[in-house]
């Protein structure tokens, strides 16, 4: 089997997901196009050699939707001959478009891709494309569906964290992006964002709060209790009868920010890296996705990362870095819970919690984060994780290219 490698990644930086946030005026569209133009002019790339574009998006509807990968494509200047293909798995679409290029390559079947994904949350909120898994009542009544926020303080009940654990976990959060920020550590991969006139509209991550402290979070309202009181606690513990009541500690504080932003990494064969001139930055070693229990919903993460480490024949001690997606303080909490993954390995840079979550985007850019860090500290392996919406995880173990 040939392998598949990583030659370059770049992404926007995330604004607030808000009216207000400095990438509201922003069209999905343009997000995506500049990170594939961004991607064509600092490798100096013949779009010749592409095969496809693959692009995660979890609300593909209205400005997201009609196939936004094949529209950047044409609108960033590439060949006409490079194809374009959006997808959906929720939240790890960005990771999973980055499997798919890879599976590709790894079967000899394309050379190379452009892969990783976008969301304007501003624009197009979440849950605008609706669909059954959530809105029909009889499935959402059949399969004891709820939102993600329940999942998130059922998760965190059943496995005894605290709202004191989650504010700390919040807080670090908080503390690393904001020193990542201060020593641009994401230079490498961060581009900005500029409007018509060729004005910076956006070059950080603008949800980033330094002074964001456990004293301050603790003073936030539980986000879920209200909705959990309308009836969705009561469907939850349908299925998980041993517990007597759904525990709140989730707030805006210590859960995913909602963000605008896109990210795309370029992944190829050898061959390709050869007819470029281009060196592989990583190779992608394995990857592995699962289905778990829908009502907590939020679990895959560990599944997921048992399955890849056992598909790569790894141990949790042999890999240097974990990016694990901040959904909720809970997921990450019972990820290092369960596989004994210290704290000093994973998210060393912040995660969603500070830097936040778009959607679609958030697995290549946690992949491009991943790969940045190794460079930088020297390290040689990574694993990249998300939880996602009905019960699914996705993992992906990448190995540095020395």
């Amino acid at each position: 089997m040939a392998h598949a490698f990583i030659y370059d990644a770049v992404r926007t930086p995330r604004g607030r997901g808000k009216s207000d946030g400095a990438l509201h005026d922003v069209q999905p569209i343009q997000l995506l196009t500049s990170v594939l133009r961004e991607l064509k002019s600092r490798t100096q790339l013949d779009t010749n050699l592409l095969d496809d574009v693959i692009m995660g998006c979890v609300s593909p509807i209205g400005e997201q939707g009609c196939d936004m990968a094949r529209t950047a494509v044409l609108e960033a200047g590439y060949a006409e001959t490079v194809a374009g293909v959006q997808l959906n798995r929720f939240c790890s679409s960005g990771l999973e478009a980055i499997n798919m290029a890879a599976a590709y390559i790894m079967a000899g079947q394309f050379e190379a891709v452009v892969a990783g994904g976008v969301e304007s949350m501003s624009r197009v909120p979440i849950g605008s494309d609706g669909g059954a898994l959530f809105m029909n009542p009889q499935i959402v009544a059949r399969h004891h569906i709820v939102p993600q926020g329940i999942s998130a303080d059922l998760l965190a009940t059943k496995y005894g964290f605290s709202r004191t654990d989650a504010d700390r976990f919040a807080a670090e959060s908080y503390r690393r992006a904001a020193l990542a920020q201060q020593e641009n550590r994401f230079s490498r991969t961060l581009i900005p964002i500029r409007d018509t006139l060729g004005q910076t509209l956006l070059d950080h991550d603008e949800g980033v709060r330094p002074d964001t402290t456990v004293e301050r979070l603790s003073k936030l309202k539980p986000a879920f209790e209200t909705v959990g009181k309308a009836g969705f606690d009561a469907l939850a513990l349908l299925k998980y009868a041993d517990i007597s009541r759904i525990n709140h500690i989730h707030h805006a504080g210590n859960s995913s920010q909602i963000v605008d932003g896109a990210a795309g990494l370029l992944i190829g064969s050898k061959a390709f890296g050869e007819k470029t001139g281009l060196k592989p930055r990583a190779r992608i070693k394995a990857f592995a996705v699962v289905g778990t229990e829908p009502t907590i919903m939020l679990t895959g993460v560990v599944p997921a990362t048992q399955k890849v480490l056992k598909k790569a024949g790894m141990q949790p001690g042999d890999i240097d870095l974990f990016e694990v997606n901040e959904a909720f303080a809970a997921v990450p909490l019972f990820y290092m819970d369960q596989l004994g993954v210290e704290h000093d390995r994973l998210n060393v840079n912040g995660g969603a919690i500070a830097l936040g979550h778009p959607l679609g985007a958030t697995g290549a850019m946690i992949a491009a984060t991943l790969l940045d860090e190794l460079e930088r500290t020297g390290q040689q392996t990574g694993l990249a994780t998300l939880c996602v919406g009905g019960g699914m995880g996705v993992a992906t173990v990448f190995e540095r290219i020395h």
